[in-house]
Parts: C-alpha cells; sequence; structure tokens
C-alpha cells in the first residue's frame, strides 16, 4: 500500500495565525486539491495529520472542526481526489499529550490504523513540528514553502534528509510513478 500523510494548514489550504475558525475560513491552496487528486490516481491513500489547537482553546468545537473537514472532503473530491482519513489533535502545547506534532503520536497513530511500517513514507509539512514529527517514525519529511515553510526553510532544526519544495503540487510531481 502507498501512503503519503499531509498537514492541512499551509499545505492543503491557507493558514492563517488567527487560525481556521469555521468553513469560510477554509479555502484551498492553489493545486492542492488537484495534487491530492493525482495521488490518488497513482495509488496513493492521502492521510491528513494536523495539530487543532484551536479546539482546546475553546476558539471552535467539535462541530465546527467536522464542517471544515466536510469542505475539505467535499472540495477534494470536487476534482477527483479523495481523503482516506483525518488525524487531529485538539490539544495545547500546555496539554503535554503525545499526539501534538512534534510528538509521534498522531503519526504512530496512522501507522497502527494502516497496520504500515512509516519508514520512507512521504509526510508533508511547512513547520518544523510536521516535519519532526515524520522524522521521529522514519518518514520521509517533505516541506513545502507555502504557509509557514518559507521560515521553516531557514530553521537550523530542519531534519537531516528534508526535501524542498514550491508546493504540494511540487512534492507530488516528485513522487511520479
Amino acid at each position: 500500500m502507498k501512503l503519503i500523510i499531509l498537514d492541512r494548514d499551509g499545505v492543503i489550504n491557507k493558514d492563517s495565525d488567527l487560525y481556521i475558525k469555521s468553513p469560510e475560513e477554509w479555502i484551498p491552496l492553489p493545486g492542492s486539491l488537484e495534487a491530492i487528486a493525482r495521488l490518488n490516481q497513482w495509488g496513493y491513500r492521502v492521510v491528513v495529520a494536523t495539530n487543532q489547537s484551536g479546539i482546546g482553546r475553546g476558539l471552535f468545537g467539535m462541530d465546527t472542526i467536522n464542517a471544515i473537514h466536510d469542505k475539505m472532503i467535499k472540495a477534494a473530491s470536487h476534482v477527483g481526489g479523495s481523503i482516506d482519513a483525518i488525524f487531529f489533535c485538539p490539544h495545547t502545547n500546555a496539554d503535554n499529550c503525545a499526539c501534538r506534532k512534534p510528538q509521534p503520536g498522531m503519526f504512530k497513530e496512522i501507522a497502527a490504523r494502516y497496520n504500515i511500517d512509516l519508514a520512507g513514507v512521504p509526510a508533508v509539512g511547512d513547520s518544523l513540528r510536521d516535519l519532526q514529527a515524520a522524522a521521529s517514525v522514519g518518514a520521509q519529511p517533505l516541506l513545502v514553502l507555502t504557509g509557514k515553510g518559507k521560515k521553516t526553510k531557514l530553521d537550523p532544526a530542519l531534519p537531516a534528509g528534508t526535501q524542498i519544495f514550491a508546493d504540494l503540487a511540487a512534492a507530488v510531481k516528485s513522487l511520479t510513478p
């Protein structure tokens, strides 16, 4: 089975320092949904792993996150794409949970759900914590320069072997079968 793990905000959709708090604020980045469709055509299962501390901060609830994710799934399907699963951490940094990236909890849950070793599995993110979580389980970190990516590129703590791409479409193109 071919699997890819994508961060959400800054990779699939526009990011906001004020959080994505409603379906209306969820706006796909150019080419991202088509890139998901291309992955599906190439036999990849697309899984999203996203920190959503806005829930823990009380900025929005489960009904809102479900509506945002419903919009994302429908938008992908309109261009022939499919998202197999969405894993999210609702906690804040103060909760010290095992699932909030850079901790590997979500990635370990994905590995268990799909009964797969994540060694070499591409994991696309725009922040250092996305890449650190990926590297900690042996996945291949792919940095996109959308969202927080341009700032992240300059971080000296970037995991060794991180590949850098302009956006999700360019990262996906590099995976051409």
